[in-house]
């Protein structure tokens, strides 16, 4: 699953630039060229990453910074400011405001983007790791397999996918909406019902050797991996 970076710039050109850039090296790409545009995207979805110019108009850069913190659930989002002002004094104003790095104009993108992973190996060691792991839930990445215990779970690639995001963010509640648009992605006439369907297919998978059930249904909000409060088996 690729991590999502929200682009703010309102440069065209630098902004295909970047898009170009980050696609060839991975990365999701999602765009904003003004600072109330990035506030509607970032209500819709949490990107992984958010880079921001500075000099952005109807909202600065640095305003749109001090939002997203504000946010308890973008708070966490790591952000790098992307700017003209070199001067000390506007690094740390924007350190200070909460940006996790700060590029400076010109830049190269492969600076940029050895930057970005940089801030995601700090913030998000998953993204790092070809193995992700909690608590005796296991999966290699690269291998495309699964293991609880000593046991190894056997999972469709739907599953597969729909267990990594949970393992890459645990303990976050991710809505049915929100699940659809991170696993099943552009495909059309998916209900949200489906998402229910393949948690219990994901739960009868990593619970058959009688295991704990890590898949905590919240209601009316979701469902997240987490060890507290975690849902019986049968339910959904």
């Amino acid at each position: 699953m690729k991590p999502l970076i929200l682009v703010v710039e309102d440069e065209a050109a630098l902004q295909k630039l970047i898009a170009y850039n980050l696609q060839a090296a991975g990365f999701e790409v999602a765009q904003a060229f003004d600072g109330e545009e990035a506030l509607t995207l970032l209500a819709e979805r949490a990107p992984d990453l958010v880079i921001i110019d500075w000099m952005i108009p109807r909202l600065s850069g640095l305003e749109l910074l001090r939002r997203i913190r504000r946010r308890p659930e973008l708070s966490r989002v790591p952000v790098i400011m992307l700017t003209a002002r070199a001067e000390e004094q506007d690094r740390l104003r924007g350190l200070d405001s909460g940006a996790d790095d700060y590029v400076t104009k010109p830049f190269s993108p492969a600076e940029l983007i050895a930057r970005i992973r940089a801030v995601l190996r700090r913030v998000r060691p998953a993204f790092a790791d070809q193995v992700l792991q909690f608590r005796d839930i296991r999966m290699d990445v690269a291998a495309h397999r699964v293991f609880r215990g000593n046991r190894e779970v056997h999972l469709s690639p739907t599953e597969f996918r729909l267990l990594r995001h949970f393992l890459e963010n645990p303990g976050r509640v991710f809505s049915r909406a929100q699940l659809l648009d991170r696993v099943w992605g552009n495909e059309v006439d998916i209900e949200l019902r489906t998402v229910d369907a393949a948690i219990r297919r994901l739960r009868r998978a990593l619970n058959a050797g009688g295991e704990e059930d890590l898949v905590r249904t919240v209601r009316a909000e979701g469902y997240a991996l987490d060890v507290r409060y975690a849902a019986a088996p049968t339910d959904s």
